[in-house]
């Protein structure tokens, strides 16, 4: 039945079966969130191939249930590799009903609230939480503890604020929003994800804060671009960061900061639209906000500074399929430079993924292994970093089995 997809691209496999179920361009680029033209792009060669979270969307819309039958001549999988759809079922995790209920909980009474909330040491509760989140190895088990609470007291200090404090209280509560979108990302229904990101805006609104507005939008075009909406999220970002560009020259650190974030966002959004021009203009933006800040800065939650830029330069090397240009970045940077455990870990998964892509397994397994290390919770709850894991068992070969699978264990894999 698929011997007409043999030799062929990525494109043209999936105009194949795009044909066979009687699609057209419009209705198969609309159930993934994409424009015709973009399909069209695709289909004909005119962009790099999509990357792992779009084809996935796209074999479920085209009823395949093998995602490496959309992976054509133009794809770094291997012949023989199988991806198949529940490779891509959620992650579970322990702190997700709470949360769950937390945000979902319709607060018609606010019990405990005998008058306004300490915003002040609201705020504090979520810096920490964010410092939590970047500093611990298995950040999203031990934020997950602290979430239910203070998103149901964000939320109560925003309904029982005094007026003059309502704009401080749906900042904080706006910042909240952005982390427990953070701390779900793969592990909760799509549903619960949109949402967050929704109340996010939402309470950045009421804030009428720039940074708050810039912040909320950057959360929600992560949760775009998870979804398949590529150009959407771009031109989010695009437009927050039009927002903060005029307060650039005498804004805040956070201010520029947050624009930089914007930045890079756009760049590996666009690298995984296969837009190599606009992936590194982006790029380039973004290094030069970075050259702006004081020595040493790190944003508290995007973590925006010139050791990010760098990290992100890797993974546009990779979302390029330029494997070697992404271990030649990522050779340049000195982990120790990178003040949060998740973000370095991800420096990692991100090198793993350029050697899987020349089906380089021990390599790939080698830096999987180094980025379970520095932050455990970073692989396992990374579907790419779990792919990554399972070939390895599959096709790394006798020489990495034992390692192999005794790895895809502890990230809770059948093997």
């Amino acid at each position: 039945m698929f011997d007409d997809l043999a030799g062929q691209r990525t494109g043209r496999r999936i105009q194949i079966l795009r044909e066979r179920r009687g699609l057209s361009r419009p209705t198969l680029a609309g159930l993934v969130g994409m424009s015709g033209s973009w399909l069209k792009d695709v289909e004909r060669g005119r962009l790099l191939p999509p990357r792992l979270p779009t084809l996935v969307k796209l074999a479920e819309a085209l009823g395949v249930g093998d995602v490496a039958l959309l992976a054509g001549t133009d794809m770094n999988i291997g012949d023989a590799a199988s991806i198949p759809m529940a490779s891509f079922a959620r992650i579970p995790h322990e702190a997700i009903p709470a949360i769950r209920q937390a945000v979902r909980d319709p607060l018609l009474t606010v019990p405990g609230a005998d008058g306004p909330l300490d915003i002040a040491a609201l705020a504090d509760r979520v810096r920490h939480a964010w410092r939590l989140w970047h500093g611990s190895k298995t950040h999203r088990t031990d934020v997950g503890r602290i979430l239910p609470a203070l998103i149901r007291d964000a939320r109560i200090a925003e309904r029982v604020a005094e007026p003059e404090q309502r704009r401080e209280a749906n900042a904080v509560l706006s910042d909240v929003y952005a982390l427990v979108q953070h701390e779900i990302v793969w592990a909760s229904e799509p549903e619960l994800i949109w949402v967050v990101a929704d109340r996010g805006v939402s309470a950045a609104h009421s804030a009428d804060r720039p940074v708050a507005l810039a912040g909320a939008a950057w959360t929600l075009a992560i949760v775009q671009r998870s979804m398949g909406d590529l150009d959407g999220a771009i031109r989010l970002v695009a437009d927050a960061a039009a927002l903060l560009r005029p307060r650039l020259d005498d804004g805040p650190v956070g201010l520029q900061a947050m624009y930089g974030a914007l930045q890079l966002h756009a760049a590996t959004t666009s690298a995984r639209a296969g837009r190599e021009g606009d992936a590194l203009r982006y790029l380039d933006e973004g290094g030069k906000a970075a050259e702006r800040l004081p020595k040493g800065y790190h944003h508290p939650w995007t973590q925006f500074g010139t050791s990010n830029v760098a990290v992100h330069a890797v993974s546009v090397g990779a979302d390029l399929s330029k494997s070697a240009t992404a271990r030649d970045r990522a050779r340049q940077i000195d982990p120790d430079t990178i003040p949060s455990r998740e973000r370095r870990a991800r420096l990692m998964v991100e090198t793993a993924r350029s050697y899987h892509q020349q089906r380089d397994y021990s390599a790939a397994l080698d830096w999987l292994e180094r980025a379970f290390s520095a932050c455990n919770d970073s692989v396992h709850y990374s579907p790419q970093a779990r792919q990554m894991a399972s070939d390895a068992v599959d096709h790394g070969g006798p020489m990495i089995d034992r390692r192999a699978r005794t790895f895809a264990r502890r990230l809770d894999l059948p093997v």
